[in-house]
């Protein structure tokens, strides 16, 4: 908010300097972290020790490196003065609120500080009913897209809370309202009250997030996982950070935020990414894909693993010792194997365990007989021959393959491990049609088969877990996707995101707490965030009347934005390309990005179209393109300042029966942030 009074513009000309100064400080602090790694290399210290303090600080330099340009802070708190309010230690300071912390010196008090600092929460909670000792909140403005130059800091707005007064603030209002091009940018500038409460929430806490469209749900997510690093930076790096998206093309949309935030060497993936042991090369048809997807098929895992598993199988066991024989009779052998299984670790465990329990049976007759046993004794007698083939033959050595292939091309394996879970037709289903391979080296497997075989995985062996887990767009995890993300965060806790409107998958939930329960986590708090800061009230109150129809127990949502348009355009059959190509010039007579948004068969037509008016349009993955042609399919989670959506009932239809063709309508109508053109031919599903 720029403005000519004198006073005002002096005080903008020291925040300027006092900006100058801390870009000259950054650049300090980042010459002096490298300078560290060149005085690091000669301390007197063990090489253990050198390589750790190494490490760190080559870390340390890289990461701020890294950190991309832009204004160093958006904020300030002036703190009332101490003689007359008696606020604490921050009384009587001002307290400038960025991205990172900027000193002069480690104990000096800082420049800039960080927005997830204790002290900060004040800019975001602070109200003219309760202050929390702020005298005035100052939010500063920058011109769109600044790199950091000082010059670029265009205005200011002061809230004087000490005095009770409350204001909206415009420039979070233009700050939200935005043009979108390019990938998801932070909120740290604008976080709400009721997302900073989800974005502090404790690192033991798992937190489920119904977010309406619009409402920042994986804004919240991807600044809590920034929360956390910076709160517990050993604890969670120790055991690690997992963004988990829904595709390719949303991880490059949200992959610059926690850059910005100066969080760098987070894994970003997929949940197909994590658990691929194999490429995908078969197609499951419908009704097969929603049986592995179901949880049923998880005991049908189990009894086919254990089914391996042989007491009986053995016979009597003799272990040479030199010229002497110990003997472990048959029955001795069954019941070390049933007492493994009934204690039900991990299946590679249980193996351990067993062969562990020969060797102390044994280890206790020789001492018996002849005295302590040295530890190069029992090492021998645990990689007897006679031992191995005993271990081989009740609790034989099996691959996750070894266990899913036979189970989905011989009906009788599946029978003996499905009866009583799955009826005959389910099982029927399930087996894989056309030549059974011969092994299961020559097996191709599905995307639902790779679920499988992470499942059985995770039976033999617990997989490498991770300290936290933000999970995005869970509604349309199926049960045993979620057991999969749940064995990876069997120790830490998971940050929930979604919406149960936009569930488009054939097994996507109805209710957080199936989710949560699959997850593991069946007593976590589920919060709504129902007020939207994208959409605006015009496309809110479109949708609203389609939410109505999903069947899902969501409250509407509602939006503070009130500078939307809407436009419903009825167009003749054949006249669809030439109507698409109209909306798409007025849109571009605005600011912003353009998603021209249709059933997925119908996107290739739209591009030509499009091409041969000589408009290029980009496809999803284009995130800096102006105009982009997105099939229905993938456009969950990406946000267009103009959305041009094509034939609604075409993109309910492509879901086929009995599918979840009109939330992927809700999904569609909900990607314009500021204007909405519908086209169809057809009658509007809503």
């Amino acid at each position: 908010m720029t403005s000519t009074e004198p006073a005002l513009q002096r005080a903008l000309d020291r925040e300027r300097a006092h900006h100058e100064h801390c870009r000259t400080v950054l650049a300090a602090m980042v010459r002096g972290a490298h300078e560290h790694v060149v005085t690091g290399e000669d301390v007197s210290a063990s090489g253990a020790d050198a390589e750790v303090l190494g490490y760190r600080l080559r870390s340390r330099a890289r990461e701020m490196s890294e950190l991309p340009e832009g204004p160093l802070f958006f904020g300030r708190l002036d703190f009332a003065d101490p003689e007359r309010e008696g606020e604490g230690k921050e009384a009587g300071r001002a307290l400038y609120i960025g991205r990172l912390r900027i000193t002069e010196h480690p104990a000096a008090p800082p420049l800039v500080v960080d927005w997830r600092a204790p002290v900060s929460r004040a800019f975001y909670q602070a109200t003219a009913g309760d202050p929390r000792g702020v005298a005035v909140r100052r939010r500063f403005g920058w011109a769109p897209g600044s790199r950091g130059d000082s010059t670029d800091l265009t205005g200011m707005e002061d809230e004087h809370l000490g005095r009770g007064e409350s204001r909206d603030s415009g420039i979070v209002a233009r700050e939200i309202e935005r043009p979108r091009v390019g990938p998801m940018r932070d909120i740290a500038a604008t976080i709400q009250p009721d997302q900073d409460d989800l974005v502090r929430a404790g690192l033991g806490d798992t937190v489920c997030v119904q977010g309406a469209p619009g409402t920042g749900k994986t804004a919240v997510g991807l600044h809590r996982a920034a929360y956390l690093l910076y709160t517990h930076p050993q604890r969670i790096r120790r055991g690690g950070l997992l963004i988990l998206g829904p595709n390719p093309t949303f991880l490059s949309y949200i992959a610059e935020v926690l850059p910005a935030l100066g969080e760098t060497g987070v894994r970003q993936s997929t949940l197909a990414e994590e658990i691929a042991r194999h490429p995908v090369t078969r197609t499951d048809d419908a009704r097969a894909a929603a049986l592995k997807h179901d949880a049923r098929i998880a005991e049908v895992l189990r009894r086919a693993l254990y089914a391996r598993v042989d007491p009986d199988a053995a016979g009597d066991l003799a272990v040479p010792d030199g010229s002497y024989r110990w003997r472990v009779p048959a029955g001795a052998l069954a019941r070390v194997v049933a007492d493994v299984r009934d204690e039900q670790p991990p299946y590679t465990v249980g193996r351990e365990r067993v062969r562990a329990r020969i060797v102390r049976h044994v280890q206790e007759q020789a001492e018996r007989r002849a005295g302590p046993r040295s530890n190069a004794w029992l090492r021998r007698v645990e990689r007897c021959r006679a031992v191995g083939a005993a271990l081989d033959a009740v609790w034989p050595r099996v691959r996750p393959e070894e266990v899913l292939a036979p189970l989905l091309t011989d009906e009788d394996v599946l029978a003996r491990a499905a009866e009583g879970v799955l009826d005959a037709d389910e099982q029927k289903a399930l087996l894989w049609t056309g030549r059974a391979p011969r092994s299961w080296k020559s097996a191709r497997w599905s995307a639902a088969d790779l679920v499988l075989l992470d499942e059985v995985a995770g039976l033999l062996e617990h997989p490498e877990g991770y300290g936290h887990i933000v999970v995005d767009e869970a509604q349309d995890l199926s049960p045993m996707e979620c057991r999969a993300i749940a064995r990876r965060c069997a120790f830490g806790s998971l940050t929930v995101l979604g919406d149960l409107a936009q569930g488009t998958t054939p097994w996507a939930a109805r209710s957080w707490r199936t989710v949560l329960a699959h997850l593991g986590r069946p007593d976590a708090a589920v919060t709504p965030l129902t007020t939207g800061f994208r959409v605006p009230q015009e496309v809110v109150g479109l949708t609203n009347r389609l939410l109505a129809r999903l069947g899902v127990d969501v409250p509407p949502a509602r939006s503070l934005r009130g500078d939307g348009e809407l436009t419903l355009r009825d167009t003749e059959p054949g006249a669809v390309p030439e109507a698409v190509v109209d909306a798409v010039r007025h849109a571009l007579a605005g600011q912003g990005s353009v998603g021209v948004v249709a059933a997925d068969p119908d996107v290739p037509r739209l591009r030509a179209a499009l091409a041969g008016a000589g408009i290029p349009a980009a496809g999803p993955e284009a995130l800096d393109a102006r105009v982009t042609v997105v099939p229905a399919s993938v456009v969950k989670g990406l946000e267009y300042d103009h959305v041009v959506a094509v034939e609604p009932a075409a993109i309910a239809a492509a879901e086929g029966p009995g599918g979840r063709g009109l939330h992927r309508l809700y999904v569609v109508l909900t990607r314009a942030v500021t204007r909405l053109t519908v086209i169809h031919t057809r009658p509007l599903p809503f």
